[in-house]
């Protein structure tokens, strides 16, 4: 072996070369020789049982044309480059795109790519839960005889299919599920809990609660967070447990679990905690008719005197902060981190966290009956305003309130504030805000944003709205690209986004922009050659939208 790899001119190989041959064909007699005495000296094991037969899967097979399409996407997800075009579309970008179109017409994977899909899905996570989907009962079946597809028996299999086939095709029975679970490979296990738990969320949970206090602090975390996407009020007693387990870690999900349920205890006593260090507050006028802010009363008299004092109903109500003083160790067991990251001061790093995990909905019944967007308009004092409307930002997200989402945005026209920058709004993150919204709403506001401030945040913003893009947004992001060609730069500055409209832009825009794969003319001032290459990215995006209107036509069973 060492001769092999170093050459037989650096390493003299152990054999004797016969009369007339050189010593590298005699390595490769040599090797050859030892081969097939190893081979002729196995002695054969007893066969092992083969596999059962693999489950039906009754769904429609794939048109002949869809079929064709699927095995050049597969084919080509690891090809390098496109072809050697810059203008040919990036066919390894289409395949996620492919598979939710397919598993939206309900259609099955023909088995003879069954292995290519699942080689496909362990490349690249993002491809899992539609390959897994679109590959059904077969494809775990499948995974089950090869190590390198454990992947798919994991929990994103479970969200994949309602129940887990047994190698035989039969459903698994409740005694069957039970020694799955206490017998099973972890994967196994993470992927009956989450199918379970999809079932029938009550059952899943009693499936866990059995064998809680003897799983490891690592599984238990796992197990924990699987309860994450079908979480209800009946989980609450679990949880609560839970907020006294020995890891640090499981604490902390089980506590930001039970914050994302407004009607859990641990919502109540962090609501009451926020209470005492959040509230509304009027400025008290002074003796000469000016406000504590400074600003001179209404009632001031031409002679200097002072009207009478101003009512309760006509001070400037603001939201005054008083932090915690500690973190005691009820605030820990609830999930509050002691420590805060480096740079942020305790108090505020401790008022974030209370904040964050209070209902929503407490802060119009304290301040007044307010709603989000007048909660959100009042001034608050000594410089606290960006923490706590940090933390409502992630309460408003972690709760799924479209209502303070919509206040917490503000308008498009308001300038984006990147992180880390000085900025009344640098508290604001609107690609999580907008998560929280309906999707038509979602790409109008996007689009507004667009036509107000160009393309240079937008990419996290179009990220998070619904493909394909509605007729606005689509419209907004092609004029902008069409102004930056116009200005003279180089389309590399804008690849994500052009990324994006490639899978993105509805289809049958293609032929609007074809006017936009023609070189222009060279303006005063523009970077040299620019225009050929907008011209190329053009080409490229109106290439993808014709052959992704292709594969639409051909998943189409009408």
């Amino acid at each position: 072996m060492a001769a092999a790899l170093l050459g037989t001119e650096r390493r003299t190989p152990p054999v004797a070369p016969r009369p007339g041959q050189d010593a590298p064909s005699a390595l490769l007699d040599a090797a050859a020789l030892s081969t097939v005495r190893r081979r002729a000296g196995l002695r054969p094991a007893p066969a092992r049982p083969g596999p059962g037969r693999a489950p039906e899967d009754p769904r429609p097979a794939l048109p002949t044309a869809a079929r064709s399409r699927l095995a050049l996407l597969l084919a080509d997800r690891s090809a390098p480059g496109r072809g050697g075009s810059r203008s040919a579309p990036d066919l390894a970008e289409l395949l996620p795109q492919w598979l939710a179109l397919a598993n939206h017409h309900g259609y099955r994977v023909p088995d003879a790519l069954l292995p290519a899909l699942l080689d496909a899905a362990r490349a690249r996570t993002d491809l899992r839960i539609e390959a897994l989907t679109l590959g059904g009962p077969r494809a775990l079946w499948l995974a089950r005889l090869n190590p390198d597809w454990k992947f798919a028996l994991r929990g994103a299999a479970g969200r994949a299919s309602a129940s887990l086939p047994e190698p035989s095709g039969a459903a698994a029975t409740p005694d069957e599920e039970q020694r799955l679970w206490e017998e099973g490979l972890f994967a196994e296990r993470v992927s009956l809990l989450a199918a379970a738990r999809h079932r029938d969320p009550a059952a899943g949970l009693a499936l866990l609660s059995g064998t809680w206090s003897t799983e490891r602090a690592e599984d238990r975390l796992m197990f924990l967070d699987s309860l994450r996407d079908d979480l209800s009020p009946s989980d609450e007693p679990f949880l609560e447990q839970a907020l006294s387990d020995r890891s640090r870690n499981v604490r902390a999900t089980a506590a930001e679990l039970l914050s994302a349920l407004p009607g859990s205890a641990l919502a109540a006593r962090m609501a009451q905690r926020s209470r005492g260090c959040v509230s509304l507050t009027a400025d008290e006028p002074t003796a000469d008719g000016l406000t504590a802010e400074g600003a001179t009363a209404e009632g001031a008299t031409a002679d200097g005197l002072t009207a009478a004092e101003p009512t309760s109903a006509e001070r400037t109500p603001r939201i005054t902060i008083r932090p915690p003083d500690e973190c005691d160790s009820g605030m820990q067991r609830d999930g509050i981190v002691p420590k805060p990251p480096s740079g942020r001061g305790e108090r505020s790093w401790w008022l974030g966290q209370l904040v964050e995990a209070t209902p929503l909905d407490r802060w119009s019944e304290w301040f007044g009956g307010r709603g989000p967007a007048e909660i959100v308009a009042l001034p608050v004092a000594d410089g606290w305003r960006a923490d706590l409307h940090a933390a409502w930002c992630r309460a408003a997200v972690r709760q799924r309130s479209a209502e303070w989402c919509r206040a917490l945005l503000g308008t498009p026209a308001v300038a984006p504030v990147t992180a880390g920058e000085a900025a009344p709004a640098a508290w604001r993150d609107p690609a999580k805000l907008l998560s929280a919204l309906p999707s038509r709403e979602r790409a109008e506001w996007v689009a507004e944003s667009i036509a107000s401030h160009g393309l240079s945040d937008a990419f996290r913003l179009l990220g998070v709205c619904a493909v394909p893009w509605a007729e606005p947004l689509g419209r907004a992001v092609v004029d902008a690209l069409d102004i930056a060609r116009d200005a003279g730069s180089y389309p590399w500055s804008f690849s994500g986004v052009m990324g994006l409209a490639e899978r993105c832009l509805d289809p049958t825009q293609a032929d609007r922009l074809e006017v936009l794969t023609a070189i222009p003319d060279e303006r005063e001032g523009a970077a040299p050659g620019a225009g050929g290459y907008w011209a190329e990215a053009f080409q490229r995006l109106v290439g993808t939208l014709r052959l992704r209107e292709a594969m639409r036509a051909e998943l189409d069973p009408n």
